[in-house]
């Protein structure tokens, strides 16, 4: 496998379109494909296809559009056995990479890993019950556009029941299976009894499908176009590098590369020996509670079980608490008053612990020192972590001090540890009321803490607080406080990369901050009882208020910057420069404006603020301003991520002249039966172009010939479709239809289309290669032509 890897990563960056794309990486996979064919045995039959599909489809991904693809590469590969089969598995991977990077771990060594297993699956004596299917897909990266061509185009696709997708969001490491389904239980059965080192969430599956991290798989295609259940595996780690010039193969160790061999070898031969694949559709119908433990194995069982197990967790709660709470009031004395007190108390702790680093949170954008910890995450826990804890012990403290005067300590403790159980106990039923798989984390932290208080109760009762007591808590407690750690590790090694490129509105601190007060209230919520038999808290107040404060004052300083160029683990900060010539044309056709400049958009929070000392002339003089009576503000966005990313400079330079100038023109306009008009266009370019439209007031786009036929808009109203083509492909005809409600002097709509140069030497311009020899080392800055033409009807 690492042959492969290195072989292919060694061709250099694979955009769709380009030769080391469709010629140099397609013709190394065909020739390693026949060199295992000659190896195989003669139990089975491997058949090769190279499918060059033509298509389009909308997708809701980025807030909504529509792709449309032409004649791009699928490598399709069909082991089967000797007598042919009527079923199949299929495993997916994609060759093709974003510009300027060589994509070692998305997806080079995935597409490793299905050569190794193909050889190995191939030279085996054993006959296979059903075939594997082995998708090459050569067009991942343009926003899944060759799995779509695969599964709705391709004569195998019907034989196909489940399938595999490999997929990156990181360099190496764990993969982990972060989907599955939809429904279709056995699947993970499946995973769970084949794979030789399992490691799979459901709450990472939830979390992704909620549409909080923005990225998206080939899963998506393969569900909701194939109507196929499938498992979605991932390298999660370090994903500061993904999508990078440092995403190379030295980076990816044997080890991972093996582990996941083994796994996917495991799956798949499974999936093709198992007698539920032909009747698949029988299993369909259920959910799974799904999660490794600490790495070593995976638990899992039917939703419906975990409802069942939910529910007495819950019943036990409500009788250990019902019991107290019901008791004569001669009995309880004031606990029924204490404990809905201490739950008030509790929460407002919550509370103002979250204010309090959110304050801090914003003070710290403010002054434009963002992403501080992003270098240094033990900064994060010193800032935020530090003054959340403190917040909760200080309202606790108060409360002891003022309010519970003359209660005992042990009788405080108990009330504290009811009033956390409860809550836990709501959040429970709400997950569970809620249909979410991952409310087994819940039942883990009602369970475990009942069940340990319900043992040293007695002891508690006799000695209070003394060793023995604390020993018992601290072991019954060891379970969920470990697993809820173990988790919390994976929340922040995948989201702390996302947050250096989720785009300059959302201030990273205020998140991460909110997260880090969220584990704070969960990992504190046993151990608040624990403030109110302690003697002092003067000790642990001043050591956090100390550490939180000098953090703060060493981060107000600027002494954490955020990046790093540290060849071991690099941490770069993200860059776009698209060198472009806009051209606005007017109703009658004549140019209004043209102008050119090198367009500059920082895709985290803290914009241009470090580059200025290093780039002088990048500056807030030239901040770009929207165009706006053009749609999506008349700038050449790649992707409909302008929502995300608010904040671009426009640093002037000499026009392009690329030698494959796009070329973009009206074919005709008609006036159709239903009273709208009807306008052909003809786009020719490079592999990569992008069509935006806005109609005017008085008019609507009813529909066109892109997608469903439905056109789909992107968030702000606009439209955009994103469109790509691999080699000798021809001119780009469709048409849009245009509903006019009444006729305006302005025209009814405006059209524009952007031509993104990402391969060849048409890709570079001298200014931008000067431009990017300035940026620091700590940067990554993707760089590529492009033209802008917009036009009105």
């Amino acid at each position: 496998s690492r042959d492969y890897l290195e072989h292919i990563t060694s061709i250099g960056p694979r955009t769709t379109g380009s030769p080391e794309n469709e010629i140099v990486t397609v013709r190394y996979l065909l020739e390693q494909i026949k060199l295992i064919e000659v190896q195989s045995s003669s139990v089975h039959r491997i058949s090769v296809d190279v499918q060059r599909p033509t298509g389009s489809f909308s997708i809701d991904f980025l807030g909504g559009f529509t792709s449309y693809y032409d004649n791009i590469t699928n490598v399709v590969v069909k082991l089967e056995p000797r007598d042919g089969a009527q079923h199949a598995v299929l495993a997916n991977c994609h060759f093709d990479s974003v510009a300027n990077s060589p994509g070692a771990s998305d997806d080079a060594v995935s597409c490793s890993v299905m050569l190794e297993v193909l050889r190995v699956l191939s030279a085996s004596s054993e006959a296979l019950h059903h075939a594997v299917i082995f998708l090459f897909n050569g067009a991942e990266e343009n926003v899944l556009q060759a799995s779509h061509g695969f599964i709705t185009q391709h004569p195998w696709a019907s034989l196909i029941r489940a399938f595999i997708n490999l997929e990156a969001a990181g360099v190496g490491g764990k993969e982990l299976v972060f989907q599955t389904g939809p429904e279709n239980p056995w699947l993970v059965r499946a995973y769970v009894s084949a794979a030789k080192h399992p490691f799979a969430s459901v709450v990472a599956q939830e979390v992704f499908q909620s549409g909080i991290i923005p990225s998206d798989t080939d899963f998506r295609i393969y569900r909701d176009f194939g109507n196929i259940p499938g498992i979605d595996l991932a390298f999660i780690e370090n994903g500061y590098i993904y999508h990078t010039k440092y995403d190379t193969a030295d980076r990816i160790l044997t080890d991972s590369i093996q582990r996941a061999g083994d796994n996917v070898l495991a799956v798949l031969k499974y999936l093709a020996t198992s007698d539920m694949l032909p009747s698949s559709s029988k299993y369909r119908h259920g959910n799974m509670v799904f999660f490794d433990v600490l790495g070593l194995f995976v638990i899992a069982y039917p939703s419906r079980v975990g409802s069942i197990i939910n529910s007495v967790v819950v019943m036990a709660v409500v009788l250990y608490l019902g019991k107290k709470l019901l008791q004569p009031k001669h009995k309880t004395g004031n606990y029924v008053k204490d404990f809905f007190c201490a739950l008030g108390i509790t929460l407002i702790s919550w509370f103002t612990c979250l204010v309090t680093v959110l304050i801090l949170a914003v003070f710290v954008s403010l002054i434009g020192q963002s992403l501080s910890w992003y270098n240094h995450f033990y900064v994060s826990v010193c800032l935020y972590g530090t003054a959340a804890v403190a917040k909760i012990i200080l309202i606790h403290t108060l409360a002891k001090k003022f309010y519970y005067v003359n209660a005992g300590d042990q009788y405080l403790g108990e009330v504290f540890f009811d009033t956390s159980l409860c809550v836990h106990c709501v959040s429970l039923v709400a997950l569970t009321y809620r249909g979410l798989c991952s409310a087994f984390i819940s039942a883990v932290w009602v369970a475990f803490p009942l069940l340990t208080k319900l043992c040293v109760h007695k002891d508690f009762k006799q000695h209070g607080a003394q060793g023995k007591f604390i020993a018992f808590y601290l072991l019954g407690m060891f379970v969920p406080y470990l697993y809820a750690l173990y988790l919390i590790w994976a929340v922040f090694e995948m989201f702390t990369p996302i947050l250096g490129r989720s785009g300059s509105e959302i201030p990273p601190d205020v998140v991460l901050a909110s997260i880090l007060a969220g584990c704070t209230m969960i990992l504190s919520s046993y151990f608040i009882s624990f403030i109110y038999l302690a003697k002092s808290t003067k000790g642990t107040m001043l050591a956090l208020t100390s550490v939180c404060a000098v953090t703060l004052l060493l981060v107000c300083s600027g002494a954490f910057f955020p990046y790093s160029s540290h060849p071991a683990g690099p941490k770069p900060k993200r860059v776009f420069l698209q060198h472009v010539t806009r051209t606005f044309h007017d109703l009658d056709g004549s140019v209004i404006k043209r102008d050119s400049g090198i367009w500059i958009n920082g895709f985290d929070y803290t914009g241009m603020s470090h580059i200025t000392p290093h780039v002088p002339e990048i500056n807030d003089t030239i901040r770009a301003h929207c165009e706006e009576d053009a749609p999506l503000c008349g700038f050449p966005w790649y992707l409909p991520v302008h929502f995300l990313i608010r904040k671009n400079w426009y640093l002037p330079a000499p026009e392009v002249s690329p030698g494959d100038p796009a070329h973009f023109r009206l074919v005709s306009k008609e006036q159709t039966p239903w009273d709208s008009v009807k306008l052909t266009f003809e786009a020719t370019g490079p592999s990569h172009m992008s069509f935006y439209v806005r109609t005017h007031k008085g008019s609507t786009l009813s529909q066109w010939s892109l997608g469903n036929g439905t056109p789909v808009t992107s968030k702000g109203g606009d439209y955009f479709v994103f469109y790509s083509h691999g080699l000798q492909a021809s001119a780009w005809r469709f048409w849009i239809e245009v509903q006019v409600l009444e006729e305006r002097p302005e025209g009814m709509v405006t059209v524009a289309i952007a031509a993104h140069y990402l391969s060849g030497e048409d890709k570079k311009s001298s200014q931008l290669d000067a431009l990017r020899a300035k940026f620091p080392d700590w940067t990554f800055p993707s760089a590529w032509v492009c033209t802008y033409n917009l036009f009105v009807f």
